[in-house]
C-alpha cells in the first residue's frame, strides 16, 4: 500500500487489456473512510491480488471531479453522490455507481457554545435535552432573532448532495425551522468546520467524525444531535466508481468488494478499535488525536467542554446489520429528500434512475449470495415519527407538501 498526497494528479492507469489490479482510491479524512484505509493498510487488498493507492483529498467536489476525469478508479463518497450523478444533478455530473456501502453512522450536528447557551437562556433547555427538543429550542431562538432584526444563522454542511445536508434539513424541519428561509446553509469542507465555528464564520454544522468532537473538545461547539437520532439506518459513505470502468474490470470489482467485506468485519470488532484509531490518527489519513477517534468509534461523546457526555450505541456500524449492502430502499429515501428540497422533480423514471446507482447485484455476486437482499420498508423511525416504505414512494414525497428550493450547486 502507498499513500499519495492529494496534490498528486498523475494520469490514471491504462484500463485496456488485462483488468486493473492497481487501483487509485480517493478519500476524505474522516473516520468513515476506515474500511477503505484498513483494506490497504492491513493487507486485505494484497491478499486478493489488489494494490490500493489511497489519495487523501480535501473536498467532495474534488472527489466527484477526479473520479469523473479518471484520476481516481474508485472513491470514498457520500451516499447521495452516485444518486445525484445518475440524475445528472450538480456540476460536472458523470455516471457513478455504488456496489458497496462503507458503513452507517458517524455524523452529528454541532452548534456554537454561544448559540446553545442562547437556546438554554430562552427556553430553559436542559443539558441532556433530546435532539428534537434542541431543534425546537433553536426554532424559538431563530424566531426571536428575526423579531430583533438580527442576521440569519449560518450552518455548515459538507456538500449539497450529502447525507449531512439532508439530515441537517430533516432535523431543522422536525423542529419547525424552514432550512431555506430560517437559516443560511453553506458548504464547508469537513476538516475546516471546527475552525470555521471557532472563527465565527458559521454558527453550527453537520459533519462526520471526528470533527464534531474536535469542536466540543476545543470548547467552541456543543453537539446537539447525531445521525442515529435522525435516522439510525441511514447509509453514510459508499464506494463509488464509474459504471464503464466497473464493466471493464468486473473481476477486480468483485475482488475489491470481498476485500472491503473482510476489512469491514475487522473494523467492526470492538477488540480492534485501539489499533484502528492509531491507524486513522496518522497524518496521511484522518490526522486527528487517536484518543478522540477511539471515543467516537465507541460512541462515547464529549458533548461540550463542561464535562457533559453521552453514549450512543452503534454510533459506527462498519459491517453488522447489512451495513455494507447498497439497498434500493436507501437510494429511494435519498431521492425523496432531493425532491422534498427542490433539487429534482418527482417522476417514476427519475426514481428508477436513482435506485440504479446502488448496485446490490454486484454486492451479492461478489459475496456469493444466492439472490439480492430483500427490499422492505424502513423499520426504524425517523426523528419526526415518520416511517418510509419504498413501495409507497410518491405518497411519501407528497406528504411533505410543496418542494422547497434547496441548494443545488
Amino acid at each position: 500500500m502507498s499513500t499519495i498526497d492529494h496534490s498528486d494528479i498523475a494520469a490514471p492507469a491504462v484500463t485496456s487489456g488485462p483488468e486493473q489490479t492497481h487501483l487509485r482510491a480517493g478519500f476524505i479524512p474522516l473516520v468513515d473512510a476506515a474500511v477503505l484505509i484498513a483494506a490497504a493498510e492491513l493487507g486485505f487488498a494484497a491478499r486478493e491480488g489488489l494494490t490500493l493507492d489511497l489519495v487523501r483529498d480535501v473536498s467532495w467536489a474534488n472527489i466527484r471531479d477526479r473520479l469523473a476525469f479518471r484520476q481516481f478508479d474508485v472513491a470514498h463518497m457520500l451516499s447521495p453522490m452516485p444518486i445525484a450523478a445518475m440524475l445528472e444533478l450538480g456540476s460536472n455530473p458523470s455516471p457513478t455507481i455504488a456496489p458497496f456501502a462503507l458503513g452507517r453512522g458517524g455524523n452529528a450536528i454541532t452548534l456554537s457554545v454561544r448559540l446553545f447557551e442562547a437556546m438554554q437562556a430562552l427556553t430553559g433547555l436542559a443539558d441532556d435535552a433530546s435532539a428534537l427538543d434542541c431543534a425546537k429550542a433553536l426554532s424559538r431562538v431563530i424566531a426571536a432573532r428575526e423579531r430583533d432584526g438580527e442576521r440569519p444563522l449560518t450552518l455548515g454542511m459538507t456538500y449539497p448532495y450529502s447525507s449531512h445536508n439532508y439530515e441537517l434539513r430533516y432535523w431543522l424541519a422536525a423542529g419547525g425551522i424552514d432550512p431555506d428561509r430560517g437559516v443560511r446553509l453553506q458548504v464547508v469542507p469537513p476538516p475546516m468546520t471546527s475552525d470555521a465555528l471557532s472563527a465565527g464564520a458559521i454558527d453550527g454544522f453537520c459533519v462526520g467524525a471526528p470533527w464534531n468532537m474536535i469542536a466540543s473538545e476545543k470548547g467552541v461547539g456543543r453537539i446537539v444531535a447525531t445521525k442515529h437520532d435522525i435516522w439510525a439506518s441511514s447509509p453514510e459513505k459508499v464506494l463509488g466508481m464509474r459504471p464503464d470502468w466497473a464493466d471493464r474490470n468486473r473481476d477486480s470489482v468483485l475482488r475489491l468488494i470481498r476485500v472491503l467485506d473482510l476489512a469491514a468485519r475487522w473494523c467492526d470488532d470492538p477488540a480492534n478499535r485501539g489499533a484502528l484509531a492509531d491507524i486513522l490518527a496518522q497524518a496521511a489519513y484522518v490526522g486527528a488525536p487517536a484518543e478522540i477517534i477511539r471515543h467516537v468509534l465507541a460512541g462515547q461523546f464529549a458533548l461540550d467542554a463542561k464535562g457533559n457526555r453521552r453514549a450512543v450505541p452503534n454510533y459506527f456500524v462498519f459491517h453488522g446489520a447489512e451495513a455494507n449492502c447498497p439497498s434500493r430502499a436507501q437510494a429511494l429515501w435519498v431521492y425523496s429528500q432531493m425532491v422534498r428540497w427542490g433539487q429534482v422533480d418527482y417522476s417514476s423514471e427519475a426514481a428508477a434512475m436513482a435506485a440504479s446507482a446502488f448496485r446490490s447485484d454486484l454486492y451479492a455476486a461478489a459475496l456469493g449470495l444466492s439472490e439480492r437482499p430483500r427490499e422492505e420498508a424502513v423499520a426504524d423511525p425517523f426523528i419526526d415519527g415518520r416511517s418510509f416504505d419504498p413501495a409507497d414512494l410518491e405518497a411519501y414525497v407528497q406528504s411533505f407538501g410543496a418542494p422547497n428550493q434547496g441548494a443545488t450547486a
